[in-house]
C-alpha cells in the first residue's frame, strides 16, 4: 500500500495537550493546530469535518491519512489512531504511522546530530538522537531521566528540540522548546520512508513498560526523590 498524495492527505497528531490537524490538497495546506487539554475527544471529529469542507472534499476521497505514532500522551495517542483507523477502513484508505520524535526531530533538517526529547511526565523524558541529513535515527527511541540523557558514540554534540527543553528538569544540552505540526507528519509521509499499512494493521510506538504506577510505587518514586 502507499499513500496517494494525488489526491487529499489527512494527518492527526493528539500526542500531546495540542489537538495537530493538517490536510494536504494539491498545493495547498489546510492547519488547525490549538490546545485542546482534555478535550481531544471531543473536538477532534468536528474539526476534521471543518478541514474537509474547507478543502470541498469528503473523507472518501482521501488518499491516506498519517497519524503520529508516539511515544506521547497514552490517552491522547490512542484517540487520534482510532479516528484513523474509523475513517480509514469504510474507504480502505492506507494509513501512515510517523514516530512522534522523528517528527520533533525533522524541525531541525540537515543536522548530523539531533537530540529529540519530549515531556514523559513522571519527572523522565521521551527521547531519541537522529542524523537528519542522512535520514537516520542513530539511538532506540527510549524514556528516561533527562540529566542522565548521553549521546550515542562517536557522535557529535548534538543540537536538541521539543518540549522537554521547557521543563526545569531538562537535558543537559543546548536546545529549543519548539514542537511540530501535523504539517511536519505529511512532509515525513511524502518523503516516502515510512510504510503504509491497512488501516487493521495500524499500530502505536510505546517505549514504557507500565503506563500506570500503582499508588504504592508513586509512594515509593516521590519518597526515593
Amino acid at each position: 500500500m502507499h499513500t496517494d498524495f494525488s489526491h487529499p492527505v489527512l494527518a492527526v497528531d493528539t500526542g500531546t495537550a495540542f489537538l495537530s490537524l493538517a490536510l494536504r490538497a494539491g498545493r495547498q495546506t489546510l492547519l488547525h493546530h490549538a490546545e485542546a487539554g482534555n478535550r481531544q475527544a471531543e473536538l477532534i471529529l468536528p474539526q476534521i469535518r471543518g478541514l474537509l469542507a474547507e478543502a470541498g472534499v469528503t473523507a472518501a476521497d482521501l488518499g491516506g491519512i498519517v497519524y503520529a505514532q508516539g511515544p506521547g500522551a497514552f490517552t491522547g495517542l490512542r484517540i487520534g489512531a482510532g479516528v484513523a483507523q474509523g475513517l480509514a477502513v469504510p474507504f480502505g484508505i492506507p494509513l501512515t504511522g510517523i514516530p512522534s520524535l522523528d517528527a520533533v526531530a525533522y524541525q531541525i533538517p540537515d543536522c548530523a546530530c539531533v537530540l529529540a526529547a519530549t515531556d514523559a511526565r513522571m519527572g523522565e523524558v521521551f527521547y531519541a538522537f537522529f542524523d537528519t541529513a542522512q535520514h537516520r535515527r542513530l539511538s532506540g527511541y527510549r524514556v528516561g531521566k533527562a540529566a542522565e540523557i548521553v549521546p550515542p558514540e562517536g557522535a557529535a554534540i548534538p543540537r536538541g528540540i521539543g518540549n522537554a527543553f521547557a521543563l526545569d528538569d531538562k537535558p543537559p544540552f543546548d536546545g529549543s522548546p519548539e514542537m511540530p505540526t501535523a504539517a511536519l507528519l505529511l512532509d515525513l509521509a511524502q518523503s516516502g520512508r515510512y510504510p503504509a499499512v491497512d488501516a487493521a494493521a495500524a499500530e502505536l510506538l510505546y517505549v514504557r513498560d507500565k503506563i500506570a504506577l500503582t499508588a504504592k510505587e508513586q509512594a515509593e518514586r516521590k519518597a526515593s526523590r
